[in-house]
């Protein structure tokens, strides 16, 4: 960033008055006194205007991003793997998913740099629904559907009450929603299976009131204004 652009966004002045002020020798960057107009800031640079430290308030930024199945929701992979943020390109923005989708589990998840909302987005206390479109093997019997409905072992820890539909019957597998409130391990396949159903694919479609919708694999968007707010922001 253009340092007369850096100072008019930390408020100091406009950008032509910046200008003025780095011609007056009032501007330092990393102690030394800048005679560059068209200097770019770097990220870790100290700028210092009449002996005082200036920052940048980073804009908060909220994305909905259509996870495909193959990325793994980390900021970086040890083992080389694609992440989330592979896929934006276009955003300066020091991002981090909230939360994690596992990754072979495609669809919604939420991409920010601001820690206090992913905080709320993840911590038990404020845990919203999370809904998750299965294909799984075989067919629901109603006993199968109660026991996900009321709550299932999944292996020491039992899994609170579910929201679970059937959208289509298939010859020999069935297509079914599902809405979650906590967030174990694989937990989605995990209760298919304890109930003899085992999990072909697996989207998120919905996070809260916050639907996937039409956005493609891959792709990413702003959040609205009224998803904003229904996230609390």
């Amino acid at each position: 960033m253009r340092i007369n652009k850096f100072l008019a966004q930390a408020g100091i002045a406009s950008r032509r008055k910046a200008d003025e002020l780095i011609a007056d020798g009032r501007v330092k960057v990393n102690r030394l006194t800048l005679r560059e107009p068209g200097y770019d800031v770097k990220e870790g640079d100290l700028v210092e205007v009449d002996g005082k430290a200036v920052t940048v308030a980073e804009e908060k930024v909220y994305l909905a991003i259509n996870k495909p199945v193959g990325y793994v929701t980390t900021v970086s992979d040890q083992f080389g793997r694609p992440t989330v943020l592979d896929l934006v390109t276009d955003i300066e923005a020091r991002l981090f998913p909230v939360g994690r989708l596992d990754y072979e589990t495609s669809g919604l998840l939420f991409l920010t740099n601001d820690g206090d909302f992913a905080y709320r987005m993840t911590h038990p206390k404020h845990e919203l629904g999370k809904t998750y479109r299965a294909r799984v093997q075989g067919f629901l019997s109603r006993e199968r559907l109660a026991k996900l409905r009321k709550g299932v072992d999944i292996g020491g820890f039992t899994t609170s009450p579910a929201t679970v539909e059937i959208v289509r019957e298939l010859p020999k597998q069935t297509i079914v929603d599902i809405t979650v409130h906590e967030g174990k391990y694989h937990q989605v396949r995990r209760m298919f299976k304890a109930v003899g159903n085992q999990v072909v694919e697996l989207e998120r479609i919905a996070i809260g009131d916050v639907r996937l919708g039409r956005l493609t694999s891959g792709g990413y968007r702003k959040l609205t204004k009224e998803e904003m707010k229904k996230l609390g922001l």
